[in-house]
């Protein structure tokens, strides 16, 4: 992602080697995204049709969490922004007078798509949210930061390794030298600035600049230049995951247009539904459970279909580093840091420090202060994830065992005492969110405090004395708008297909 990024901002105006272990391999797992994955895409100007069906991708409406407040209870945090009627979201209008039960429906159209397994696209390609204007021009490339404060309306779920394969081709035909080699030494000088890397096969290789992409060992940052680790394992427990990747038949059981997270006893299992498979795993902390239980919980909540598929360990490394950019080498991510699978941030936090990176890009001068700007925007966005996950712990209701118990009294990261206190009398808005930029509106935080029904809420008291009259309407609105798209979109499974044959010309 690094390469064909840099390849793109930059073209041949720099040179760009890219050094992979064939013996060293991935993890591999990261195959859900966030919306703003879009302008990854949209950067390399690759359309759709051009990498999707290569990756086995599929579309990314929203997160359903299943069985936080209750068993049996779901709720959805979707790619939507807020409605509002009279300058107060529908959210506020929902905590005076539910429609029903289900915040999610009554105030979103795509919880109801996914519920209904829906495609966010039509079968001729037009996207069912027409307020979302799509740049399809070819001169201005869309980024993060172009569009804040916009709701792209989906994210993507890929096969990783295929992803990782498209871009090898595109970054190689844009000018990036491909190393396939083992990086046996880091060279530093008396500065402490990397000089070369020594590989086994191809001798030194020398830059100006290192991108460390070596995962949790972190070998060029952490290692070579020792700069600490800053760890989040007080505040998230989970450090360790169990990974299947099981074939199925998607005609038959249906591509569901969402990630889902179920609450397990000892942290959650994911499911994400790829053109033939679903990925899943179950993420925990073992000091509530051992390695072994969690691999049987995991095929036992997958079915008999997961008996022969082998399983992927993981020990997560939870945290960041204190700085991602030291002296010329510039992590990005996990070396950089990592907070858990949870609403699925590890890809967004590479995206958006590859789009950190173009932005404050040395100089002949090495001015630090671009390092310093950069690294404070880096911390600055894990740090805020953090606590909007944390906030997903402190807010479940569920409280059967011990580890769901222990969510509640767990440290919680400084700031977020003070702003629960705050939502507890009015939902969160853009002034009491986390300040910084962390890719999660106040909306997101909505969804989560209204869905996981562990705190307290309540409506904002000017309501009492407004008229509910245009919020009813906007809610039957809502509903029809919703009915009229179930029954006209496709399902994914009939528009991916559908894209394979125009694609192969059948």
């Amino acid at each position: 992602m690094t390469a064909s990024y840099l390849a793109a901002a930059f073209g041949d105006r720099v040179s760009i080697t890219l050094v992979e272990s064939g013996r060293i391999g991935t993890i591999g797992v990261g195959e859900a995204t966030f919306s703003d994955i879009r302008h990854f895409f949209d950067f390399l100007g690759l359309d759709e049709t051009e990498w999707m069906p290569a990756c086995n991708a599929t579309y990314k409406l929203a997160v359903r969490f299943e069985n936080w407040r209750r068993p049996g209870h779901h709720f959805y945090h979707p790619f939507e922004q807020m409605r509002s009627v009279d300058g107060f979201p529908l959210t506020d209008w929902w905590l005076r007078e539910p429609v029903t039960d289900r915040f999610d429906r009554d105030c979103f159209v795509i919880a109801s798509l996914c519920d209904a397994g829906r495609n966010p696209r039509h079968l001729d390609g037009r996207l069912f949210e027409q307020d979302f204007v799509e740049r399809r021009d070819g001169n201005a490339r869309s980024t993060i930061a172009a569009y804040q404060g916009a709701q792209i309306p989906y994210a993507y779920h890929f096969e990783a390794h295929l992803l990782a394969k498209f871009l090898t081709g595109y970054a190689t035909q844009r000018g990036v030298r491909h190393v396939v080699d083992d990086v046996d030494d880091v060279a530093v000088d008396g500065r402490g600035w990397v000089t070369h890397v020594r590989t086994r096969e191809h001798g030194d290789l020398t830059g100006d600049l290192f991108v460390d992409c070596t995962g949790f060992r972190a070998l060029l940052l952490n290692k070579k230049l020792a700069e600490p680790f800053v760890s989040y394992q007080d505040t998230l427990p989970n450090d360790s995951a169990v990974a299947l990747q099981v074939p199925l038949d998607m005609a038959a059981r249906g591509i569901r247009p969402c990630t889902t997270a179920t609450a397990q006893d000892a942290g959650w299992i994911w499911t994400i539904p790829l053109f033939g498979r679903i990925g899943t795993g179950y993420v925990y902390a073992r000091d509530y459970c051992e390695p072994e239980e969690a691999e049987r919980v995991l095929r036992e909540f997958v079915g008999p279909e997961a008996a022969d598929v082998p399983a992927n360990h993981i020990r997560m490394r939870i945290g960041r580093s204190r700085n991602s950019w030291v002296n010329n080498v510039v992590a990005v991510g996990l070396s950089s840091g990592f907070v858990e699978p949870l609403e699925s941030t590890g890809i967004f936090f590479i995206h958006h420090a590859i789009e950190q990176l173009v932005k404050f890009f040395p100089g002949p001068d090495w001015n630090p202060t671009l390092r310093t700007m950069y690294n404070s925007a880096i911390a600055h966005c894990m740090d805020g994830v953090r606590e909007f996950l944390v906030l997903h712990y402190k807010g479940a209701a569920r409280d059967d065992n011990a580890y769901w118990r222990d969510a509640k009294t767990r440290v919680i990261p400084d700031g977020l005492a003070e702003r629960l206190e705050l939502w507890q009398t009015k939902l969160p808005d853009a002034e009491t969110v986390f300040p910084y930029y962390h890719g999660l509106p106040p909306y997101s935080y909505m969804c989560i405090l209204l869905g996981t029904g562990g705190i307290p809420l309540r409506p904002s008291p000017a309501l009492r004395l407004a008229d509910e009259q245009a919020a009813r309407k906007e809610f039957q609105a809502l509903r029809d708008k919703a009915d009229e798209l179930v029954r006209a979109l496709p399902s994914q499974h009939e528009y991916f297909s559908r894209m394979r044959r125009q694609q192969s010309g059948l």
